[in-house]
């Protein structure tokens, strides 16, 4: 198996191992539907928000439909993001993109499953709220962060591609 895979597919695994873990716990044991919000501390909340878009509820929609074409939009994307993981210039891509096919693997199994994502992190702080989220948007953003830093930071010579 491709070195990179090796790396890259077992932080998506436990990733989205994590993420259904814990959207589990949310469902049937907190029953955060039937609660609705738990104050944690001051700037957090255990909030349900069913999210039927994609990012920050973008492309929202309730016909039957919709949460399958999400789902195969983002099985696609899983699928680029596997061949890139291939073809990864270093260790630190191979671990941000397992992080975010991960959770993009995660978020589709909502999808297919419920028809919307399971949402319940809800950070605020000084009258600001941010997004309600879950471990799979976490990890996606993170993933993201660390492809950015590696593309803007990387030293670019010859001979730092085994890095």
């Amino acid at each position: 198996m491709n070195p990179r895979l090796r790396l890259g597919l077992p932080v998506a695994l436990v990733l989205l191992v994590a993420d259904q873990v814990t959207k589990w716990w949310i469902l049937e044991i907190v029953r955060l539907p039937e609660v609705g919000r738990i104050v944690i501390t001051p700037n957090f909340n255990l909030t349900m928000v069913w999210n039927r878009g994609v990012t920050f509820g973008l492309l929202a929609g309730t016909a039957w439909w919709h949460p399958y074409v999400l789902a195969g939009i983002a099985l696609a994307v899983a699928v680029a993001l596997a061949v890139w993981m291939t073809r990864a210039e270093n260790r630190l891509v191979a671990v941000a993109l397992g992080l975010v096919l991960g959770g993009a693997v995660g978020n589709v199994i909502d999808r297919v499953r419920f028809g919307a994502v399971v949402d319940f992190v809800d950070l605020h702080a000084f009258g600001w709220h941010w997004y309600v989220f879950n471990v799979a948007d976490s990890a996606i953003v993170i993933g993201v962060g660390l492809l950015l830093a590696d593309a803007l930071l990387r030293p670019r010579s010859e001979g730092n591609e085994t890095r």
